[in-house]
Order: structure tokens, then sequence, then C-alpha cells
């Protein structure tokens, strides 16, 4: 009776196995059948000339993107992202590892590279994501990633992020090594390290929302770049038509750092409405200390200090940049005109101005084209530069 019993005790227990197997296999069959794809095609012509460099850069390159979210499965979701940079025509320009250093940089190196590969639990309160990812602070100031070049800046890493409230948003990221646009053929497609990113913000009203943040960088192979930045960030409106940014960090060296300083970040913007014409007006400064400058190398450095990108590593007297802009949307085509005024922070150096122009426009629902240019002329720093980009994106 006894072996009777076992046996059939035996079999339920592999029946009732079997089951919530099968139905575990059925869960997830449903979960990456019910995904979803996507992708982007992102043409992009960009000429530079810049005085003192052979040859003028012409680079014709193509972005194709693919990525696949899945469906979501007890909260659980799964994405996977693959770029392909390719070059269209002939190489004329410097990718950094292409050896063509008679030629102007255009950092966007060839190359199919896995972009993001991660899987997201969430709920109504928290997220939490591992793996290969995005990360935007912010408005990317200190960390990035960088899009605005073919092959994006990612991270791979833990971030979780806990909204309680409309109000309250609290986000901690703890990375281990940053695939930079550089691309995985370069020695500095990879920054590796101890990393941790802490973000907390807080919607007092539309008037302020604030916001302190605090970025450690303790890397491997760069301890020159590792740095502690504590800092706070207010935002809001001070009335239907006038907005504001203010911004204020200190920056020290952190971890294997050799160097010994203590550097501020300043921001002040203000933003408005003038009939149909959105204007613009604002003042950062990067400081330096004991002949070291505050460095931001996690950021989408091209939002910031000008489309030349003649600043993307501050200057060892800091940088102090003033800047008026000016947007307005004209049958269709949104316009932009920004120009930049700049300055070292130490040592009353004037480094040069620069003029930025944009044409923006949506020609299909999920098509659109863009013509950039920027014009900087040098006076004590670096070389007069002249950029022009045709950009073509289509995403499905």
């Amino acid at each position: 009776m006894k072996t009777q019993i076992a046996i059939i005790a035996a079999v339920v227990t592999l029946s009732v196995s079997w089951q919530v197997h099968a139905d575990t296999v059925d869960n997830l069959q449903n979960m990456l059948a019910n995904g979803e794809a996507h992708g982007m095609f992102r043409y992009r012509f960009e000429n530079v000339d810049q005085q003192g460099v052979a040859e003028q850069a012409n680079a014709s390159t193509l972005l194709t993107r693919l990525n696949y979210t899945s469906a979501t499965l007890k909260g659980v979701q799964a994405l996977i992202e693959f770029d392909n940079v390719s070059v269209i025509g002939s190489e004329n320009y410097n990718s950094t590892i292409n050896g063509y250093v008679d030629h102007a940089v255009v950092a966007d190196p060839k190359g199919t590279e896995l972009n993001q590969a991660s899987l997201k639990y969430s709920n109504d309160q928290l997220e939490f994501i591992a793996g290969r990812q995005r990360i935007n602070l912010d408005d990317q100031r200190f960390v990035g990633g960088v899009a605005w070049r073919q092959n994006e800046q990612t991270f791979d890493g833990y971030r979780i992020v806990y909204k309680p409230n409309s109000a309250l948003k609290l986000d901690y990221s703890y990375v281990y090594n940053v695939n930079r646009i550089f691309g995985e053929d370069s020695p500095s497609g990879d920054l590796h390290g101890k990393l941790h990113f802490a973000n907390a913000a807080y919607q007092f009203n539309k008037q302020l929302t604030l916001t302190g943040f605090a970025y450690l960088f303790d890397f491997d192979s760069a301890s020159a770049l590792s740095s502690q930045t504590l800092g706070i960030r207010a935002k809001g409106a001070i009335t239907d038509s006038l907005t504001y940014t203010l911004s204020y960090a200190r920056q020290r060296d952190y971890a294997d750092n050799a160097a010994s300083y203590d550097a501020d970040y300043l921001l002040a913007e203000l933003q408005g409405r003038l009939a149909s014409v959105n204007w613009t007006v604002g003042y950062e400064v990067l400081g330096a200390d004991n002949g070291v400058s505050f460095s931001t190398p996690l950021a989408t450095a091209h939002k910031f200090q000008g489309f030349a990108d003649k600043f993307l590593a501050t200057p060892t007297e800091g940088i102090e940049d003033l800047y008026l802009g000016v947007s307005a949307k004209i049958s269709g085509v949104k316009l932009a005109a920004i120009y930049h005024s700049y300055q070292s922070n130490e040592q009353s150096i004037d480094y040069g101005d620069e003029i930025n122009l944009s044409a923006a426009y949506a020609f299909a629902k999920h098509a659109n084209v863009l013509l950039k240019y920027a014009n900087y002329q040098a006076d004590d720093y670096a070389t007069d530069t002249d950029k022009v980009w045709l950009m073509l994106t289509y995403k499905y």
C-alpha cells in the first residue's frame, strides 16, 4: 500500500511539475511572440573644414538600428538593440581609428555592435534595469548617451528608479563599463570602472523642481578622469512664457586621480517666448583649480558650448560660455540660431566666438531632414573651424 501511495504521489508531483514547466514555456513564448520590433535609418553627411588640418573631412555615413522589445511577463521585459554604422562612398575623414590623420576628425567609425541588451522589471512605483542600457540624466550635462554621434554611448550596469508619487523621483545607477562612441575596435572604445550615478528630484510646484545629484567616477585605466561631483539643480516656470534653469556643482579628485583640485560648475539660463519667437539666454561656467579643469567625460557634450565641438574637453584654464539663441517655426520648418562667446575662467583668455544655425523639417510621419551649420572663430584657443551637416532620419 505504501508503495502504491508513493507511486501515486510521484506521478502527481511529476504531473504538476510538468504543468508548471509547460505553463512557464507557454508564458515565455507569448512574451517573445507578442513583442515589438522597431528600427531607424539615419543618413548623415558631415563636412569639416578646420584650419591647420591638411584635408577637409567629408563623412558620408548611415546608421542602421534594429531593436526588439518583448511583451511584459509578471513585470519583466527584455530589450535587445543592434547598431551598424556604414560608410557610403569614400571614407574621406578621420574616424579616430581609420588612420586618415591628415583629414579633420568626424568621430563616426564604421562597425556593428550590440547597443543595448537588458532586462527590466517595473511596477507602478519601481523600475529596475540590468544590462547594457541607455542612461540620460537631466539635461545630459554630466551623464548622457551622445545620441548625436552615429555610434551611441551606452552603459553596462544596473539602474533603479523609484517614484513613490508624482512629485518625487529617486534614480541610482551602478555602472562598470561605458561603451563609448569610438567603437569596439578603438582602444578608447570602453571605459571600465566603478561608477555611481545618484539623482533625486522633487517637484514642489510648476515654479520649482529641485534636483540633487552625486556622480562618482572611479575609472580603472583613466585615473585622470576620476572625480567626485556633487551638485544641485533648480528648474521651473516664472510665468507661462518664461522659464529658468539654475545649477551649481562642485567637483574634486576621486579614487586614484593623482591630481588635487576643487573646481566649480555654474549654469544660469532663461528661456522665453515673444510672439512666435522662442529665445534663450544663458551663462555656463566650468571652472579650474590647481591646473585641473572641471571635466564631464560622460556628458552629451555636443549639446553644450557649440556644435563645432571645440570644448569637448575643458581647457586647463576652465571656460565661461555666454550664449544667446532664438528659434521659430515657419511653414513647418524649425529654424534656430545660437551665438556663443567663450572666455577662460582663469587668466582672462579670449577663446573665440561661434555661430550655430539649424533647420529641421518633418516631411512625413516618421521621417525628417536636418541641416546644421557651425562656425567657430578662434582668438586664443584652437583654430577656425566650419562644420556642415545634412541628415535624413527615418524611424519605423
